[in-house]
């Protein structure tokens, strides 16, 4: 059984900072690409940030230069969405997604997500 877990959500005012996290576990064989998307009220989920095993990383326009997607580097199965200068149009909830391979199935690779952690910005 493979599990993602995001921490670090909350309330932040305009302008503030937050980090999130993302850990996964569980019978894990390899985790290829990891995400963070996020989904605003009466909004469609959206892709923020992503980055590929080889460390290569990409984000949506609204959050170029503010928001930084990194993995630890000790344990390449958590990874963090750095937030700064946060503004009320990043409210959202957020989602943790990986392609991740399992012991029993390695040549298999499913999409896994977390349950998600509210990010409210607000004075």
């Amino acid at each position: 059984q493979v599990q993602l877990v995001e921490t670090g959500g909350g309330l932040v005012q305009p302008g503030g900072s937050l980090r999130l996290s993302c850990a996964a576990s569980g019978s894990i064989f390899s985790i290829d690409t990891m995400r963070w998307y996020r989904q605003a009220p009466g909004k469609q989920r959206e892709l923020v940030a992503v980055i590929i095993s080889g460390g290569s990383t990409g984000y949506a326009d609204s959050v170029k230069g503010r928001f930084t997607i990194s993995r630890d580097n000790a344990n390449k199965n958590t990874v963090y969405l750095q937030m700064n200068s946060l503004k009320p149009e990043d409210t959202a909830v957020y989602y943790c997604n990986a392609d991740i391979r399992d012991r029993g199935t390695p040549t298999l690779t499913r999409g896994y997500w977390g349950q998600g952690t509210q990010v409210t910005v607000s004075s």
